[in-house]
Formats: structure tokens, C-alpha cells, sequence
């Protein structure tokens, strides 16, 4: 009998993957909890700490990208400034 491939959602494997990091309990204890083999869960936890380095990198991306915008705002908020300092010149 075969059995049928099961597929695994991100957060399941970030989940399992913290677990074992954490090494609390052993990968034999978690892939029987998980119903899992341990070296399925030795493969995350290697994909994962090869990985790390991008979240960091997407989190300074992400900044730079919320940077642009309030450079923006400022600059309206600059313009906007002085029409109402001409506005307020004009009617005095």
C-alpha cells in the first residue's frame, strides 16, 4: 500500500521548525508528535537557518520602501506651508 503524499503549509513547518530550534524536546519526540520524520524536520530546520539572512533583508527593504513615502509627505507639507503663509500675507 502506498501512502498518500502529504504537503505541509509554511506555517506548520515555521511552527515545527521553532520547536526544534528551541530544542526543548528531540527530533525523534517531535516527529512523533507531528507524525513526521525526523530528518524531514533536520531538512526545515537547515532550509530555515540557511534562510534567516533574507528575513532580515526584506525587513531593511521594507523600510527603505516606507522611507519614500514620508519624503513625499514632507515635501507637501513644505509646499502647503508656504501657500498658507502667502494665503494668510494676502489677506493681512
Amino acid at each position: 500500500m502506498s501512502r498518500t503524499r502529504r504537503v505541509f503549509g509554511k506555517d506548520f513547518k515555521a511552527k515545527v521548525v521553532l520547536e526544534a530550534l528551541k530544542e526543548k524536546e528531540t527530533l525523534e519526540v517531535l516527529a512523533k508528535k507531528y507524525e513526521l520524520l525526523p530528518t524531514q524536520i533536520s531538512a526545515w530546520k537547515a532550509e530555515a537557518i540557511k534562510n534567516i539572512s533574507a528575513v532580515f533583508k526584506q525587513e531593511k527593504e521594507a523600510s527603505k520602501k516606507d522611507e519614500i513615502p514620508s519624503e513625499k509627505l514632507f515635501a507637501k507639507i513644505g509646499q502647503l506651508t508656504l501657500e498658507n503663509d502667502f494665503l494668510k500675507k494676502k489677506l493681512l
